[in-house]
């Protein structure tokens, strides 16, 4: 299979959007990104419908188109029978005369293909005679069939789609033309580069609108009526029941549309439950009309509805007569091989999404996925991560931001913006004598702190570091810090208890004080003593001179 849904990486925002809307869950996560799983999707589209960042993108063949058409002097659309809904007020003939102007030879209605196509289905319903059979019109619901359900591969149509008959019916009548559809589905570009030569490309209504911006083209408002266009109504929600005039009687004919009531039916075929009846399934809710590149239809469903009907006749197109071995299609079986956890495997990584007992087992959908089982079958397949789970991710955060806020040992307030306390940990608990926290929580904060500070902070929305406070009723000493957070309308305030290293202070500049006294009084002492010393030493040296003197004295007199 082609990539025909591709990503824009830079645009996934890891939403899990796609995922959630996926009816076959074909998106693995790798790296916070979504990725297409090929072999499993069946390109419904709905992934690039629902996608909140436009990170899926549609390959654009407008280019192979212009290419065709200078290489070729036959290209003629195959216009889808819900242009009318798309190009409200537009019939076939404005849009013929548009297209011949981006160089086309010329633009038919695929629903001429339809006539053809129902014609086949009353002529199985009438000479074969199958127990069940599915239309096999709408790609996404053969795909679904050829990859999810295949023991009820042998109910589904072997019969062309409406687009692969009627551009082998331009081929019949032009035989050297080359084909383009242009329509509101992903599933045909992959439809038609399957089936090889049928259809040479695919055109989006989407890209269709662009190329006509790009070369100025305006689209004339005008309606043209034909009664011979009944099939006009495929479209539509039962828009082929709506068409098949000739209906065996031992049939049930009936309708369904959207890919999840298409599962649920296809598993009551599956189980056996269903028997003599014709199905027409479309994948999209609305069928066509409500493709995922219809850039009308996903809001005005009854007004597109009505305008298909109002623009389709009461008669059958005039279609070429075909042999209906000419519209058999193979239809083959798409094998997925991926590989089935034991119960033990899939324990295992329960375990590790912290589902250890049913309870746990949530089911809440938020990853995507129905169950937690279906989710943890996905993370062994490799498609999914464990990030995935919302409530695991919650609990785990929960838990180790609970770990970091009761077990620090500075104090955490956090206060709304109204000072109430929204919150309050073990630690300022304990240092502002507060026995339980519902003694405080959503109480003013004036009761355990001073609100000054918290009003300065949230006024002028400037934090406050480490200012120290003298809490008097609790004779403690702390250093005061409050962050306001404007996204969340909250401050917090974290408390640090300094009383010990106060009190440490204190008596560190009491000691001081007390040694500084003492050494003054050594000091003063000493002093007197020196002093008084002095004073006698100064005695006894004049009293020693004066002796000597008269000594010296007399030795000289003899």
């Amino acid at each position: 299979m082609a990539e025909w849904l591709k990503l824009k990486k830079s645009n996934c925002k890891n939403c899990y959007k796609c995922i959630r809307y996926c009816p076959v869950k074909s998106i693995r996560f790798s790296g916070n990104q979504a990725h297409i799983i090929e072999n499993e999707c069946i390109l419904c589209g709905q992934c690039f419908v629902v996608c909140p960042q436009n990170a899926k993108e549609i390959a654009d063949e407008l280019e192979k188109v212009k290419v065709l058409l200078n290489e070729n002097e036959k290209v003629i659309v195959s216009l889808a029978p819900s242009f009318i809904a798309n190009y409200n007020g537009v019939g076939i003939e404005s849009i013929r005369e548009s297209l011949k102007k981006l160089g086309f030879y010329d633009a038919e209605e695929t629903a001429i293909g339809a006539t053809t196509v129902k014609n086949e289905y009353n002529r199985i319903l009438r000479e074969e005679e199958p127990d069940i059979l599915i239309s096999s019109c709408c790609h996404s619901v053969n795909l679904l069939i050829q990859k999810f359900f295949i023991n009820v591969l042998p109910y589904l149509a072997r019969t062309v789609s409406p687009m692969q008959a009627h551009c082998m019916d331009i081929k019949k009548r032009f035989p050297d033309a080359k084909t383009v559809f242009i329509g509101p589905c992903l599933a045909k570009k992959d439809e038609a580069d399957y089936y090889g030569d049928i259809v040479d490309a695919v055109l989006t209504f989407e890209e269709l609108s662009r190329w006509f911006e790009q070369e100025n083209i305006t689209l004339e408002k005008k309606v043209d009526k034909t009664n011979n266009s009944k099939a006009r109504l495929f479209p539509t929600t039962g828009g082929i029941l709506k068409t098949m005039q000739e209906r065996n009687p031992n049939y049930t004919y009936l309708a369904i549309d959207g890919t999840q009531n298409c599962i649920a039916a296809l598993k009551e075929i599956e189980n056996g439950n269903i028997h003599k009846c014709f199905i027409e399934m479309s994948s999209c809710v609305g069928s066509c009309i409500s493709g995922p590149v219809m850039e009308n239809s996903r809001s005005y469903p009854v007004r597109e509805y009505m305008t298909v009907t109002e623009y389709a006749g009461d008669k059958d197109f005039d279609a070429s007569e075909f042999e209906y071995v000419d519209l058999i299609k193979t239809i083959k079986p798409i094998v997925k091989k991926l590989p089935i956890p034991t119960d033990e495997e899939l324990r295992d990584v329960l375990k590790n999404m912290g589902k250890t007992k049913p309870e746990d087992e949530l089911n809440c959908g938020s990853c995507g996925y129905d169950t937690c089982r279906e989710k943890a079958v996905a993370i062994f397949q490799g498609k999914a991560e464990f990030s995935m789970c919302l409530p695991f991710l919650k609990e785990k955060a929960e838990s180790f931001s609970d770990n970091i806020v009761n077990n620090t040992p500075n104090g955490i307030i956090v206060v709304n913006e109204k000072f109430e306390v929204q919150l309050i940990n073990n630690s300022a608990k304990k240092i502002l004598n507060v026995r339980s926290t519902s003694d405080v929580m959503g109480a003013p904060v004036i009761r355990i702190l001073d609100p000054t500070p918290f009003v300065e902070v949230y006024e002028t929305n400037k934090s406050l570091f480490n200012k120290p406070v003298y809490l008097a009723e609790y004779d403690k000493y702390i250093e005061q810090t409050i962050i306001p957070d404007r996204d969340y309308h909250i401050l917090i305030c974290m408390l640090r208890d300094v009383t010990d290293e106060e009190n440490s202070k204190k008596r560190r500049e009491r000691i001081s004080s007390q040694t500084i006294d003492v050494a003054d009084k050594v000091v003063d002492k000493q002093m007197r003593i020196v002093q008084e010393i002095a004073s006698l030493l100064g005695e006894t040296a004049a009293e020693t001179k004066i002796a000597l003197t008269k000594l010296k004295e007399t030795i000289s007199d003899e």
